[in-house]
Order: C-alpha cells, then structure tokens, then sequence
C-alpha cells in the first residue's frame, strides 16, 4: 500500500502546533493538520508489508492501509468512505486518540510509525471543508424504538448506527449539551466542540432524538459528577415506551484519595475544574475554580492530569507541577520486546511543553492547610519491589499548593444508573454483558463503552457503540446488516 519504497524514502512529519505563547491566550485547538503533498507524502509511507497489525492495532480495526493508498493517489472522497466504514467519528479521534494503531505499525519495529492518525486528522478534517459529510437516513424505518442513556462517544455511536438501520432512537443526557466526556471532559483546545454539535446535527437529521436535562435513574449522582438534570426518568418508564435499551454512560465516578486535610478548601477531582470550564468557553458560566496566580499540583499522571496542566497555564497559574505515583516510564520502549502491543514509555503532551514540572515515584501523605484552607501538601518518595510500594525512609518533602486537582482516574460507571435497572455487575461495578451480544441480565437492556468496560479511551466507546447497535438490532429484527 502507498508507495512500496515511500517508507525508505519519506521521513515521518509529525502535525504542527501554534507557538506556546499565541495558543495560551485562548482555549482554541492549535494543531494545524497536514497540507494536501504533505499527507501524499505521509501515505505513501505506507509500506506493503502482508500483514498490516495497525487493522488490530486499533481498537475500531480501521482499514488504515486502504485510506493511505488512497491518500497517497490524492483520492480523498474513497478515502473518507473507508476510514467512515469502520469509524463514525474520525474527527474525535483523529484528534485525541492516543494512536495504538502506530504502536503497531510494521514500520515502527525499526523506524518510525506511519502518521496514521496525522492522515486521519486530514482525511476527516478535508471532508469536512467540501462539505461530503451528510445524513444518511435509513430508506425504511423499522417501527422499533430505542432508547439509549450516554450521549457520549459509545452512545452516540450506537445511536447512529441504530438510526441508520431504520430504528427510532432517542438518547438521554443529564448534563445540558450532548456530548458526554467528549463535551465536558476534554478541554476544547483539544477538541473543538464544534464538531460535536456538527456530528449532532447529522444525527438529527438521521432521526435520532436527543433529550438533554435528564436523568435516567432514580437516584441522584454524588459529589464530583456533573448533573444539570431538571429531569427524572425511571427505567420503569422506559423498559415501557421502548423496544431495547442501550447503556452508554461513561465512567464518571472518581477516585479519590483519602488523605489527612481532603476536606480542606482547594483540593478538588479533576473534573470539578475541567467540567466548569468547558462550560465557560461555550457561555454558560464562570468557572468557580480559578488558577491564576496559584500554585497548582496536579496528582495523576494520565491524559486528565494533562488537561488540568494545560487548563491551569491557560488560567496563568504561577507553577504547576504534575506528580505521579508509579515510578518514570523509560524514555523509549524495547520494540523488539513489546511491538505490536502498546508500549509503557515516557510521554510528553503539549500541555507539558506549554510549562510543567513532573515528577514520579511520589505518595501523598496528607494536604496541609491554614483556616481550611490549602496551603500545601506533605509528600514522600517511594519505589517500587515486587509490585509492591515501599516509602524511602528520610525522604519526605513538602510542596507548596493553593489548588490540587485528583486526576488518578475513574473507579467504575454511576452506580446509581446501574441499579437502578437492577443489572448485575462485575468484581469492578461494571455492567456484566460480554462482547458477542451486549446483552446485560435484564430482558431489553443492553451496555456498551465505559458503562461495560470500564473506564477507557473514546476509540474503544466507538467501537463498542457500533458492536451493540448490531447486537441490538439482531435482537430486534432477528438479523441485522451493521458491520461490527
């Protein structure tokens, strides 16, 4: 595929930011993505080498060889018809998936990977300029209705999936726009929430249906979740009105860290400073939390702990340190020993490169305040033998910290959805259903995404929303045409 010898020839380009100092002034994305020769360029990379691992790569099995060729020969269109025959959103991923497709490429066994999700970015992103993205309603409706909970990525791709085989969907969101992580989760200098609203309205235009404001459930979610729900609907109410349920919540629930002073004024989740601003960039608020002139430490290594970071210096903070409790990943991986798999190594975001100090192997012990109010926090070194943490004897330190902000990652989906349809769950609280049919212990009731695996990336939510859309429509129809 591409050009049998563009991968000896062509170095690997990588997308271009906008200078540091220009994008801290706003929350607008700064990735310019790859000119029309640059992206030939980048798939004619696309070596011809008999087993392409990136197809399992990535969790979608997108058919990446194909839509490089494509590319290569400057066929655009076919190739926004492949990439969009595995992926109903390349323009979420293409911009903030990790790309475990690249991990796998053949090319990175020795050199470096394909810019696949580089020509991704642009494949979406030109179909977008000329305007080939549209409905495409279903020539014959079915009759049956259903009903999914989650307008996240695995929702949304469920219901899209659900719309086009000619079912009535209706999706149900208690936070005020539709979106899920992808709106309120992410910052919208990584995603642009545009396209959200763009993909919504081809969504409506399918049929689907979409009822924000409301909660499904009987209980209210606890602290550090977002709820803008004026509305309470019962399972019991829509086991009645529709054919099959789809649960495709995401995995919102926090995890915390009990320390001495967590109660103090200035320790917050994550999610309490990332969600409020989401909201502010699109108007609907001010975000309580501000970082302007503190000192921000950011507990958790992962992609959330990056979005604070890069929050935080949009705010002005005057530091922010990242610290982490697992030990430094190695600056690069042994490929001979863990490709085509994911590999653990050290990873730098351009929140990072925006200002950062980060560092690893490190316990908090207690939060440390005045009046109750944050002041610091009271930290030690550890290492790590036999998987098992051990603090270093002599090595305690304190930081000094006006806002902390509890990025250690997610425990498992709300509870309070989940029994109240009374669906049995596994070790982890999530929802027990395996990936042949989706189906959960109650009659109707289907789970996909986070709500069934657990907390995880928007690629893998793509995935399973299309997966149970096929599963649900079996159920219904007794066979089904979607793809898996």
């Amino acid at each position: 595929m591409g050009k049998p010898t563009g991968f000896m020839e062509f170095q690997r380009q990588e997308e271009e930011y906008l200078p540091v100092a220009k994008r801290l002034k706003n929350y607008k994305e700064f990735v310019i993505h790859l000119t029309d020769e640059q992206a030939k360029t980048q798939g004619a990379r696309c070596m011809d080498c008999g087993i392409p691992f990136c197809n399992n790569g990535c969790p979608v099995n997108n058919i990446i060889p194909d839509w490089n060729d494509l590319v290569y020969r400057g066929n655009w269109r076919q190739a926004l018809d492949v990439l969009h025959s595995t992926n109903n959103f390349p323009e979420f991923t293409g911009r903030i998936c990790p790309a475990p497709c690249e991990a796998a490429c053949t090319v990175n066994i020795n050199g470096d990977a394909v810019g696949i999700k580089s020509i991704e970015h642009f494949i979406i992103d030109k179909a977008g300029e000329n305007g080939w993205v549209v409905p495409q309603p279903a020539a014959k409706k079915t009759g049956k209705k259903v009903a999914v909970v989650g307008s996240g990525p695995a929702g949304l791709a469920a219901a899209q999936q659900l719309a086009r085989a000619g079912h009535a969907v209706t999706v149900f969101e208690k936070n005020s726009r539709v979106g899920g992580l992808l709106r309120y989760g992410i910052p919208d200098f990584k995603l642009d929430k545009r396209l959200i609203d763009w993909r919504v309205a081809q969504l409506e235009a399918e049929g689907v249906k979409f009822q924000t404001n409301t909660f499904v459930g009987k209980e209210a979610p606890g602290a550090g979740v977002a709820n803008d729900a004026k509305k309470t609907v019962s399972p019991d109410e829509l086991m009645k009105k529709f054919d099959a349920v789809v649960l495709a919540g995401g995995s919102e629930h926090p995890r915390d860290l009990p320390a001495p002073g967590r109660e103090l004024k200035g320790v917050h989740y994550a999610l309490e400073f990332l969600i409020p601003q989401n909201k502010e960039v699109a108007g609907d608020g001010k975000n309580p939390i501000n970082a302007k002139g503190k000192h921000v430490v950011v507990i958790g290594g992962g992609d959330t702990g990056s979005d604070c970071v890069g929050t935080s210096n949009r705010h002005g903070a005057a530091s922010i340190t990242q610290i982490e409790v697992m030990p430094r990943p190695p600056e690069q991986e042994n490929k001979s020993l863990v490709w085509p798999n994911w590999p653990i190594k050290l990873r730098t975001s351009s929140s990072h490169d925006e200002g950062c100090n980060r560092d690893w192997a490190i316990a908090t012990k207690e939060f440390v305040g005045e009046k109750g109010v944050l002041k610091a926090i009271k930290a030690v070194r550890v290492e790590w033998k036999d998987g098992k943490m051990h603090e270093i004897a002599g090595s305690e330190f304190e930081l000094k910290a006006d806002l902390v902000f509890l990025a250690m990652g997610f425990t498992n989906p709300l509870q309070q959805v989940l029994d109240a349809f009374g669906v049995e769950k596994d070790a982890r609280g999530n929802v027990k259903a395996d990936t042949n049919h989706y189906r959960t212990s109650v009659d109707k009731v289907f789970a996909a995404g986070d709500m069934r695996r657990g907390q995880s990336l928007v690629v893998w939510a793509i995935r399973e929303g299309r997966q149970c859309a096929r599963a649900v429509d079996e159920f219904l129809m007794g066979s089904s045409v979607l793809p898996r």
